[in-house]
């Protein structure tokens, strides 16, 4: 199993983008806030890698936590803590996924396509974060 937290606020995955390259050619690619949260996400996965990536059937579980609103109240703050009030407003949950698994790519697993169970959730907290665990499946 490998469990990290990232600290700070989450970013969600960003529509790919499309430019031009000094060819004339269209190019995609990422927004500077997925990009950047990436080589983030990556630098942490580093330091709890496995000695090789996991190759195996795979469960994910991401837990969101989103900095609380400041239009809360102290009635709604502590609701939200406890985890009576969760967000649901956008980015969605599969937009927080998908940068984190691109990101754990080659360092974590092999490949993301090995991923077969997905859980995210996503909360309010005081300490923005994300936690994740990736799961080997037992396999015989």
């Amino acid at each position: 199993m490998v469990e990290f937290t990232i600290p700070g606020a989450p970013v969600a995955q960003g529509r790919p983008r499309a430019g031009k390259n000094r060819y004339g050619k269209t190019v995609m690619y990422d927004p500077a806030a997925s990009r950047n949260y990436k080589k983030q996400v990556k630098l942490i996965a580093q330091q709890h890698a496995p000695k090789k990536p996991l190759e195996g059937p795979l469960n994910v579980f991401i837990v969101v936590h989103r900095p609380m609103p400041k239009s809360f109240s102290k009635q709604h703050r502590k609701q939200a803590e406890a985890g009576i009030i969760r967000p649901k407003t956008k980015p969605d949950n599969t937009n927080y996924a998908k940068g984190i698994e691109d990101a754990m790519n080659g360092v974590i697993y092999k490949d993301d396509s090995m991923i077969v169970d997905l859980i995210v959730s996503k909360f309010y907290s005081e300490v923005p974060r994300v936690e994740v665990q990736v799961t080997e499946l037992e396999v015989g």
